[in-house]
């Protein structure tokens, strides 16, 4: 068979090892190294952050989180559930897409769980869907991490640094985040 859109060959290609990734997935662990690395360098964005983190009742911490695609897209990162600092759970987040996406990157994403409600409902989901099960209050970081007192008071923040690569798409919106039964 003849692919006559090399562009669509190089999308299904990667797609398919994207969707390999989370088979698996399950068989592995984030490690504390990894966690205590990302939650440091989210730390050093700004002083702020860390007295922010202090208060949120839950932090989902993905280290790495890699997103890739030729017109498909797929996305897949594992993380962990810390409440208090103590890990509690691991997650996995992953997505995938049609549209203009083009490049391959990969980022951090901490997402704070701020009021015990929120966490609750996060906890007690089967596959939590950003944008669609709850709203995220984006927080840039970068360029000094500054956020507004409004995005503060938002039951669940969400940050997103440390992007290395080029793609055309980064967000947390379509993503799916699951808990890793072991």
């Amino acid at each position: 068979m003849k692919w006559k859109n090399p562009l669509m060959a190089i999308g299904l290609t990667i797609f398919t090892l994207l969707a390999s990734t989370t088979t698996f997935a399950d068989s592995k662990t984030v490690s504390n190294a990894s966690v205590n690395q990302t939650l440091d360098q989210f730390y050093a964005y700004n002083l702020k952050n860390k007295n922010l983190a202090e208060k949120a009742v839950g932090m989902l911490v993905f280290p790495s989180i890699t997103k890739a695609g030729v017109g498909i897209a797929g996305e897949f990162g594992e993380g962990v559930l810390q409440e208090k600092g103590v890990t509690v759970g691991y997650y996995k987040v992953e997505s995938a897409s049609i549209g203009l996406t083009l490049g391959i990157a990969s980022r951090s994403e901490i997402i704070m769980f701020m009021t015990q409600k929120s966490l609750d409902e996060f906890k007690n989901s089967n596959g939590w869907k950003v944008g669609i099960d709850a709203g995220i209050a984006v927080a840039t970081i970068g360029g000094g991490g500054q956020y507004d007192s409004k995005t503060l008071q938002e039951p669940i923040l969400g940050f997103v640094f440390g992007a290395n690569g080029l793609i055309g798409d980064l967000s947390f919106e379509g993503s799916k985040i699951t808990k890793i039964e072991k």
